[in-house]
């Protein structure tokens, strides 16, 4: 399968994956009259958000919606830089009004903050170098105990590793854990170590940068959906949610999805 077409066959933003039901074609948008939506991201997740290498600016599949979803509902983005290990904590303590960093809804995390509804659903693949030969698939890889995985701490990618390679063991000494995701990249790319989980939607945007570096190997090893997070009973999350409806029915979230899965070149 052409990497666009395996692209296109993980990355959906389906109506049918959301809870809310779908706005009549008419039904007028909340206006939020002006106001500013304080909103955080890490920059360090391409293509979602990162670094224009030519302008120093944040960018990304992320920037492009929300700042989108402010302008549907008549509001302003006031845009902030925060680590991932800090994001949740600091949305559910009130610091930002919403953020965003490709982050996974789950249950765990719905006890601490609000969630939008999904934007977006991936799943996790293994990349690797382009010259890797000594495993195509998960049980090879962990049955060799010479190979290494990079993974940021209490991310989804962390976790699949444990739980979906490695048999449970958090503190397995095979986990090179790194401060952020785009280091545990460049970690692969200097040979320190020999994989790193990804979701598909990222995996194009790392592929397209470094032509011939990687590639991704393997099925699937988890379905992940993707949600903004907002502080605990937030009154954005229903404008923002019917905002996203609306982005989907109108084939916004598709525009994006191509924009920054497969046309996007720096």
């Amino acid at each position: 399968m052409k990497l666009s077409t395996f692209l296109m066959a993980t990355i959906t933003t389906s109506a049918a994956l959301f809870s809310t039901p779908m706005l009549a074609d008419t039904a007028p948008l909340p206006d939020l009259d002006g106001r500013t939506i304080v909103a955080v991201t890490e920059n360090a997740y391409s293509p979602l958000n990162f670094i224009d290498p030519k302008t120093g600016n944040g960018i990304g599949w992320e920037y492009d919606a929300f700042n989108e979803i402010a302008h549907r509902l008549n509001a302003k983005v006031d845009w902030k830089l925060s680590s991932w290990d800090t994001m949740i904590q600091a949305v559910k303590q009130g610091q930002f009004d919403v953020g965003m960093d490709g982050i996974t809804i789950n249950e765990e995390r719905k006890k601490e903050i609000d969630f939008s509804i999904p934007y977006m659903v991936s799943q996790q693949f293994m990349l690797v170098r382009q010259d890797e030969e000594r495993f195509k698939e998960h049980t090879a890889f962990a049955k060799n105990d010479d190979l290494l995985i990079g993974a940021q701490p209490g991310t989804t990618n962390f976790y699949v590793a444990v739980y979906n390679v490695l048999n449970g063991d958090e503190n397995n000494s095979r986990i090179q854990l790194f401060e952020t995701f785009g280091a545990s990249v460049q970690a692969l790319k200097t040979g320190d170590v020999d994989m790193v989980l990804m979701d598909a939607s990222s995996a194009r945007g790392y592929i397209g940068a470094n032509p011939g570096i990687f590639k991704l190997v393997g099925d699937p090893l988890g379905t992940e959906e993707f949600g903004f997070i907002l502080t605990p009973n937030s009154d954005l999350t229903p404008a923002i949610n019917a905002a996203i409806i609306s982005m989907k029915e109108d084939g916004t979230l598709e525009m994006l999805n191509k924009k920054w899965f497969f046309d996007y070149n720096n």
